[in-house]
Parts: C-alpha cells; structure tokens; sequence
C-alpha cells in the first residue's frame, strides 16, 4: 500500500511540475505570419510575455509589466493557473505528511484524513488548472473563427 502512496505523490509531484511548465510557457497561443521561408516570423504569446521570432532566428520578448493593461480573461487564466500551484503544494505537502510510510502526522486515522484533504486539494487544483486552460483556448478559438476579427489567425 506505501508503494501505491509513493507512486501516487511521484504523480502528484510531476503534475505539478508540469502545470508550473504551462504556466511559464510563452506559447499559450502562436500567429505565423509566413509571406515566404525568409521572411516568416511568429508569435507567442503567454501568460507573462509576449515574444516575437522570425526565421532568422531572432527572438525579442516583451513581458506584460503591468496588471491593469492586460485583458480580464488573461488575468482570469493567470489567477487560476497560481491558485492551481498553490493548491497543488499544499496537496503535495498533505500527501507527503498522511502517507503511511511517514512518522509525521500522529495516528492512522488521522493521517487518513490528511491524505483525504490532500486528495481534495489536487482535485480543486486540476480543476481550476484545467478551467484556466480551457478559458484561454475558448478565448482564443473564438477569436480564430470570428470573421469581424481581422488580427493574423
């Protein structure tokens, strides 16, 4: 039973390892705007920066320094996304506490109701980790399909 502990907090570990990735990523959303091989540039766009490439190889970041400038679905992604890893450290930090292998955390029934807790953390941290992507991508397939739009797509 440790053993299926220590896989499921190696799990927990690298989810939120990998949500800490999404967060950082400059490329939340990527506008080619290709005329030709030599003259294609692109850009990322993220939750912290925007960036700008072209085939060259030149790469210029612009990072948004102030909250109040930046869209509400944007600062909506941001809030979910760190209330995400937030809640995914105080989760990893439960699970390590009421796994059984541990001596923290007193009886069996009591670390079995801080595994529980850590349980419904990582629960509330997907969900609002999967709520901050999925505003982002609706966001943005809706901006790609709407014909008023006139931005490169």
């Amino acid at each position: 039973m440790s053993g299926l502990q220590i896989i499921a907090l190696i799990f927990c570990i690298s989810s939120s390892g990998a949500v800490i990735g999404a967060i950082i990523s400059n490329e939340w959303r990527v506008t080619s705007r290709a005329s030709s091989v030599i003259t294609a540039t692109w850009v990322f766009q993220g939750l912290w920066m925007n960036c700008a490439g072209n085939a060259l190889g030149s790469y210029h970041c612009r990072p948004h320094l102030t909250i109040f400038r930046v869209e509400g679905f944007l600062q909506a992604c941001r809030a979910l996304m760190i209330v995400s890893v937030c809640l995914g450290f105080f989760g990893t930090v439960f699970a390590f506490v009421g796994m059984k292998c541990t001596r923290i955390g007193g009886s069996d029934q009591m670390k079995a109701k801080i595994a529980c807790m850590a349980g419904i953390l990582f629960i509330i941290s997907g969900i609002s980790s999967l709520a901050g992507c999925s505003l982002y991508a609706h966001k943005t397939t809706v901006e790609f399909f709407d014909p008023t739009h006139v931005t490169a797509k």
